[in-house]
């Protein structure tokens, strides 16, 4: 892993406003190698989004894994786990012991964050501290202001959960700490937001009111770019490997939220489904009272279809806690990707408009002005930083989704394993009574 934030690329030196390739240009190991032509938007998204996946070392891609409960586990962790490129993992951070506040003015659930780390940049190895939702919200919008090129994971939702209607109950505190260790997690396996400051004085700080109140901190010279206005200024084109990810992610959501629609309604279905079974089994046993030779027959299935009730409801919770999450996530995570997107936009609209303001000008000048220069360069930084998101994220996202369908797959199986074998148990049953005729 970095030592730190990789550092701005370097500047592209003066030279001729002709010369100087429009962004909308091939790249210049494109024209080193003599190709002229410009790749489709398919082979981009191919070349951008390797088939390596990326198995996220702290824990954070599978759906469902839970954080070490015991400071002994996550010491093993620190110890034993390693990066992809072999070497030991030297931040790791877990959220757990949810713990209910009752004030005056508000109730509210607060978290224990757990740090572990051998970065100098901590003075001590180990941190304990509690946060609430609306300091990881603080930590996500500082991370947008100083990191607009990087993609920033998402937070879930702070109000509305498909399905529950209580904030405070326990399946409701679990999912969301189960979303925040995640949220976490995200952050401490990249490669830069891992060192932002703002992520330092969360996961250390005893009283982060206290720097909360010192409002908005110095943001980084592209951040500030980023707010540069550039009024009505419409993009002549964004380069088509740009235009690929918008199209992709456009395609993406909408399809995920189709499966999250779906989804939602089919295990309402089953759980009007499982309400049905838990009143059709107990009918055949009482009916058992009136029968003689098929009162041992009719508990059998009495008792069968009570299994198959139990398997039931084990699959709609293990949909509704392990499925439906990762699915919201991934759909956040597709908005948080067109927002930087967008911002990138913003970067090539000032660009542009800086390119058009000296065009204009009647007199020859010997060399780009700097401003533009320093506008190319924000442009460029952020087109890389973005590519290397998007590629990070493709990977996380193949990694996390096979993980997804495998779970689903064998929570299906068995489900219908457990269905097969009751049904099964009670054919004996009736054979013998069958054979005693």
């Amino acid at each position: 892993m970095a030592g730190g934030p990789p550092k701005a690329l370097t500047s592209t030196g003066p030279h001729s406003l002709r010369d100087m390739p429009h962004p909308l240009a091939g790249s210049s190991s494109e024209e080193a190698m003599g190709g002229d032509s410009t790749p489709s938007p398919d082979l981009l998204m191919a070349r951008s989004f390797g088939d390596k996946d990326l198995i996220l070392p702290n824990g954070g891609s599978p759906a469902g894994t839970s954080s070490p409960a015991s400071s002994s586990s996550l010491l093993n962790r620190l110890q034993l786990d390693d990066d992809i490129d072999g070497e030991t993992r030297d931040l790791f951070v877990t959220v757990d012991d949810p713990k209910k506040h009752v004030c005056t003015m508000e109730t509210y659930i607060t978290y224990r964050i757990t740090t572990k780390s051998t970065r100098v940049e901590f003075d001590l190895p180990e941190y304990s501290v509690r946060r609430r939702y609306q300091d990881f919200d603080w930590l996500r919008s500082k991370l947008e202001e100083s990191q607009p090129t990087h993609l920033i994971p998402p937070l879930p939702e702070k109000f509305v959960v498909k399905g529950v209607v209580d904030r405070f109950s326990e399946e409701f505190v679990e999912t969301r700490r189960k979303a925040l260790d995640k949220f976490l997690k995200r952050i401490t396996d990249h490669p830069v937001l891992s060192f932002n400051e703002h992520f330092n004085v969360f996961l250390t700080a005893k009283d982060l009111n206290a720097y909360k109140k010192q409002g908005i901190t110095l943001l980084t010279r592209v951040g500030e770019s980023v707010k540069h206005v550039t009024g009505g200024y419409k993009l002549r084109s964004r380069p088509l490997e740009f235009a690929a990810i918008g199209d992709y992610l456009d395609t993406f959501a909408l399809k995920l939220g189709t499966i999250d629609r779906i989804a939602q309604r089919i295990i309402k279905e089953e759980i009007e489904y499982l309400v049905e079974l838990r009143e059709y089994g107990p009918v055949y046993s009482t009916w058992s009272a009136l029968e003689g030779e098929l009162a041992e027959p009719l508990e059998g299935v009495s008792a069968c279809i009570g299994n198959c009730s139990t398997a039931l409801e084990e699959l709609t919770d293990d949909i509704t806690e392990d499925f439906l999450p990762v699915l919201r996530e991934y759909i956040l995570y597709s908005d948080s990707m067109k927002s930087v997107l967008k911002k990138r936009d913003q970067v090539q609209a000032e660009y542009e408009t800086k390119l058009e303001a000296v065009a204009l000008r009647k007199e020859e000048r010997p060399k780009v002005p700097a401003d533009v220069e320093k506008c190319q360069d924000r442009m460029e930084c952020f087109n890389a930083d973005l590519k290397a998101d998007m590629e990070r994220w493709q990977s996380s996202k193949r990694h996390d989704f096979r993980q997804l369908l495998v779970g689903l797959a064998d929570k299906n199986i068995q489900y219908y394993e457990k269905c097969l074998m009751a049904w099964e148990s009670i054919i004996p049953l009736l054979q013998e009574k069958q054979e005693t005729k």
